[in-house]
């Protein structure tokens, strides 16, 4: 964690190095500021000293004070047209310095989303699996527009008041360098008792964005599965499970909020007796005659906008501790490295046959609770084999492990005689479809969801596959047709209908390999006998691994595989294996109660 701390500022000065033009005249911009908040006063000094007290013009003065004449009213003009002259490049440089900053904080915000977004998609589903999905949302959108906040606020704005702060300084010392000292007596204080304010802010910042992505997560995960909730009436349950981390929440941030509330008027009474310092001390010296009162006022102008600078610190550490806290959780998605990764000297695969072997594999989504021990698994080429057996018994993994979703503990995952692992990962994957049991869909048309198998897929081959797919049975019937939008999920079609969109993917991209989990789940018989139409359509030609529970299902398939407790106790075709009487003779007679019943089924 050390050496990743170390590297988050180098983190950041990368993402703004693409835009060090545009920082480059925010930077000069705010120099102008600077400058222009340096001599502002001085026009009114001008006008106390020299025209209303005809005290002797400072030397370094005179040659400007003599552009406008020698009367009293020639420097009194030019003295006004000086504060309007420096107003004017004021606001001029205050809009460019924002300008310039906004765009930067904009493209930066723009960067740091989609660095973060591709990095989520890239990581592997071991990082998924533990990882909600509320705080990787959270950390996409609060935590990058905290970042976003503090570039428009804070990068610059920093930078301006330590220049000014010590121009200023410079400037109060070249006055008198006794009244100086006096001025900055209480800056050391405000220091200390900012410093120490900030620390204990940023910590509860941090708590208080946790708890958020808490929040962002039971609400994503509540409204991702709003059916089941509403199925089994638990509103009120979930209601009661998102108050209890709203509440732990507010409580967080009225501390924080506390903290804030205390610092601002402690920041102003210090200021306060700093200015009163300034006051008595300096009215005295100007009776006295060692101070001018056109002096004392650019003190007293000077002190105030030094002081400034101090209370925006107090006010900007809220902005400032969310975005540090808000950067270093988006650190640590970006310092997480995949679990599977392309070797160095991965090489793009070829056209696959399609002859697909498990050798010795073992694997375990924890290290502690293997799924498969030394499993053996063959399919020749352009065979349709099955996976049977009761849950737990490792069929989903083996098709995660032939996408190479994760990478086996022990032994090897091989297509066509070689490991996966020698492949590029995408070179692989684009040469597997695979059939979810659940089909998830885009919200989008018809249309876009069968191309997301095949992105720039022309409108013949998308109607092609949608017909093959039987999507155009009743993609027809509907009211725009293959432009009609489906809901998120897809929840405005039916289970059957969703099914065939999903099979319609695949045939787009025509792989030699697919792997279909459970296909028919859940579908009536009408729904059933036009998927499978559809899957013998896109089956043909090609190796298939199918999950099946089904009778319907498993017939089809040219060798079944019978998983127990991670490997492979019976295989062979379906009368085969109904003949030998074995485990899968006992999961048919547990579906359609009796043997009798199979055999006539058949």
């Amino acid at each position: 964690m050390g050496n990743e701390r170390k590297r988050s500022p180098h983190a950041f000065l990368t993402l703004l190095r693409p835009y060090k033009l545009l920082l480059t005249a925010g930077f000069l911009a705010a120099c102008g500021e600077s400058l222009v908040d340096l001599v502002e006063p001085w026009p009114l000094k001008i006008v106390l000293d020299n025209v209303i007290q005809d005290r002797p013009v400072a030397s370094w003065l005179r040659p400007l004070v003599s552009l406008g004449g020698d009367n009293k009213l020639a420097v009194l003009g030019l003295a006004a047209l000086a504060a309007l002259i420096i107003a004017a490049v004021g606001a001029l440089c205050a809009y460019g310095e924002k300008h310039f900053i906004t765009t930067v904080a904009q493209w930066v915000t723009h960067d740091l989303r989609k660095t973060l977004y591709f990095h989520i998609q890239r990581m592997s589903l071991s990082y998924h699996d533990h990882v909600r999905t509320g705080d990787l949302i959270s950390r996409l959108t609060s935590d990058i527009d905290s970042i976003q906040s503090f570039i428009t606020s804070g990068l610059l704005s920093a930078l301006v008041d330590l220049l000014t702060l010590a121009g200023m300084v410079s400037v109060m010392f070249y006055l008198n360098w006794r009244f100086t000292l006096i001025a900055l007596s209480i800056a050391p204080v405000l220091f200390v008792v900012v410093y120490r304010f900030k620390r204990k802010i940023k910590k509860l910042s941090r708590e208080v964005r946790k708890k958020e992505g808490q929040i962002v997560s039971i609400a994503e995960e509540v409204l991702g599965s709003i059916r089941v909730v509403k199925a089994f009436a638990r509103e009120d349950y979930e209601q009661r499970r998102l108050e209890e981390e709203s509440l732990a929440t507010v409580e967080m941030s009225l501390k924080a909020r506390n903290l804030k509330a205390k610092l601002t008027p402690l920041v102003e009474i210090i200021v306060a007796a700093g200015t009163s310092l300034v006051l008595w001390f300096g009215a005295r010296m100007v009776l006295g005659g060692s101070l001018s009162t056109g002096s004392l006022v650019v003190f007293i102008f000077y002190l105030k906008k030094m002081y400034k600078p101090m209370q925006d610190l107090s006010k900007t550490t809220d902005t400032y501790s969310k975005a540090a806290v808000g950067y270093e959780r988006i650190q640590e998605v970006l310092n997480s490295a995949p679990e599977i990764k392309d070797r160095k000297r991965a090489k793009a695969a070829p056209r696959f046959r399609g002859k697909i072997e498990l050798d010795n594999v073992t694997f375990g989504y924890e290290p502690d609770r293997l799924v498969l021990r030394n499993f053996n698994l063959r399919v020749e080429p352009e065979q349709a084999a099955a996976l049977v057996g009761p849950t737990g018994s490792g069929k989903s993994t083996i098709i995660s492990l032939l996408a190479r979703f994760y990478d086996p503990v022990e032994g090897a995952v091989k297509i066509d005689g070689s490991d996966i692992r020698e492949f590029k990962q995408r070179s692989l994957r684009d040469q597997i479809s695979i059939v979810p049991q659940e089909s998830v869909l885009f919200q989008g048309p018809i249309w876009k969801n069968i191309a997301y198998g095949k992105p720039g897929a022309r409108s013949s081959e998308i109607l092609e596959a949608a017909k093959l797919a039987n999507v155009d049975e009743f993609a027809a019937k509907l009211p725009q047709g293959y432009d009609t939008i489906v809901g998120e999920r897809g929840v405005t079609l039916s289970g059957g209908q969703r099914q065939r969109v999903s099979i319609a993917r695949p045939i787009i991209r025509n792989t030699p390999i697919l792997l279909l989990d459970e296909p028919s789940s859940g579908l009536d018989a009408a729904s059933e006998e036009l998927v499978f139409e559809a899957l013998d359509r896109l089956m043909k030609g090609k190796t298939s691994i199918v999950i099946a529970h089904r009778l319907s299902t498993i017939r089809r398939a040219d060798v079944i595989f019978v998983l127990k407790d991670g490997g492979i106790v019976e295989s062979g075709k379906h009368e085969e294996l109904l003949k030998k009487g074995g485990l899968y003779a006992a999961l048919c007679e547990l579906q359609f109660a009796s043997g009798d019943h199979l055999a006539k089924s058949k």
